[in-house]
């Protein structure tokens, strides 16, 4: 970390020579600051984490623009268009041709296949049983700001993190009209914003002392760092010494600057990545309910002097926080109920990728046998498996209509790795982890 920050500073020097000295070292203390503040020793359980959300985030956009048009069809030319806000680049043919399990073309149309939308219908069969727990939500995230009341705007920018249906409005408020309400005193769409009417004090409650009363401990903190990290324990453990603060009570009478507030600002954005599906948010995001929660101006040093509390990840380039305790390893601990479902769609954008990587392998062998250059093992193998799914199609045909469909079971195995690292490197342009 610190060479790839001295060699910044020394290129830097190099191209100031002709400046004053002390002008020079004054761009070298800015520079150096802002690289310490940013930075945090990396987690490879952690990043693959962000790595695996990532891989279908696009397609889950892809989708949701699908659903919007007219009989959830949209013509490929007009996809095609949308690619630049999708930062995609290609022909929105080839990209929909690699993952036939969840997208299909008919008469230049782009479509969801059965398997997608019957996924799609589970996710809102799922989340109109889950209403009560979106508002219970909802009125957490209100009572956690100053005045109760947050603009419909900043809201939108985190519903999606929280698993809100994008319709919320007008499909969770008005059904707790003694919770929340509407209001807009200027009258501009800008202005809108969601107002908490009744204070619930069971909702006040956080994670944290949730958990303290199911073990029935006082309120703490969890670390997760290894043992070998002695200076941070330490600085934990005197961060600790101070009384646990609820984000919920009013921080009107601690002093600003103060341990107290620390601890207070601290458990706040822990409450906040508590009520989000993946335990994480953009620290971007977060930093536009500053004036809202009183959070300081420099969340990220915040964030990054609690090492043992969050994670601190700027994989692709997107500054992201981590609750620590919400994983083990790279997995979540507990998993929402809409995570369970997002994880199915992803899994079946994974079957589609693996049936367009056979397709493809199976043209290779065939240009090779058309040049007459011997199979390798691996090509037979290959034209083996071809044989099988063959004869299990014949009997049971797949119920998709995809050509070469398969289900899961008779997958086989995961794509090739570094096949799969050099498909991830060219899609976002990373280091394919």
């Amino acid at each position: 970390m610190w060479s790839h920050q001295s060699n910044i500073l020394i290129l830097l020097s190099s191209s100031t020579r002709s400046q004053s000295q002390s002008q020079s070292q004054s761009q070298c203390l800015i520079l150096r600051r802002h690289y310490c503040l940013w930075s945090m020793k990396k987690d490879p359980d952690l990043e693959s984490a962000l790595s695996r959300n990532r891989r279908w985030i696009v397609n889950n956009q892809i989708k949701n623009i699908i659903l919007r048009y007219p009989n959830n069809e949209i013509p490929i030319e007009t996809l095609q268009k949308k690619f630049k806000t999708l930062d995609l680049q290609g022909k929105a043919n080839n990209w929909i041709s690699k993952y036939p399990s969840c997208f299909e073309l008919h008469q230049r149309n782009c479509c969801l296949t059965k398997r997608l939308m019957n996924l799609v219908h589970e996710e809102e069969s799922l989340k109109d049983s889950l209403e009560p727990v979106f508002a219970q939500r909802l009125a957490k995230l209100l009572m956690l700001s100053f005045n109760k009341t947050l603009n419909v705007i900043k809201i939108n920018e985190i519903k999606n993190s929280l698993g809100f249906p994008d319709d919320y409005l007008i499909r969770i408020v008005p059904k707790y009209p003694d919770l929340f309400r509407i209001v807009n005193e200027s009258g501009r769409r800008s202005s809108m914003a969601v107002e908490l009417l009744h204070w619930n004090p069971n909702f006040a409650v956080s994670a944290v002392e949730a958990s303290a009363l199911k073990n029935g401990v006082e309120p703490n903190f969890s670390c997760c760092l290894p043992s070998s990290w002695v200076k941070s324990l330490e600085k934990f453990r005197d961060f600790e010494s101070v009384p646990y603060i609820s984000p919920y009570s009013d921080p009107r009478v601690l002093v600003e600057g103060s341990k107290e507030m620390e601890k207070r600002n601290v458990g706040l954005v822990h409450e906040l990545l508590s009520l989000t599906l993946w335990k994480k948010a953009s620290i971007m995001k977060l930093g536009h309910f500053r004036r809202e929660f009183l959070l300081p101006d420099k969340l990220n040093v915040l964030l990054l002097k609690h090492p043992g509390i969050f994670y601190v990840s700027n994989k692709y380039r997107i500054y992201t926080v981590l609750l620590r305790e919400g994983y083990v390893g790279s997995q979540l601990v507990d998993k929402d109920p809409l995570v369970v479902v997002k994880e199915k769609f992803g899994e079946l954008m994974q079957e589609g990728l693996h049936e367009y990587n056979q397709r493809r392998r199976l043209v290779n062998i065939e240009k090779k046998r058309n040049k007459g250059v011997p199979l390798t093992r691996v090509d037979e193998d290959v034209m083996k498996g071809r044989r099988r799914r063959r004869s299990s199609e014949n009997s049971d045909q797949d119920d998709d209509g995809v050509v070469g469909g398969e289900n899961s079971s008779n997958l086989g195995g995961l794509l090739d790795p570094e096949e799969r690292k050099r498909f991830y490197k060219v899609l976002f342009d990373d280091d394919g982890s």
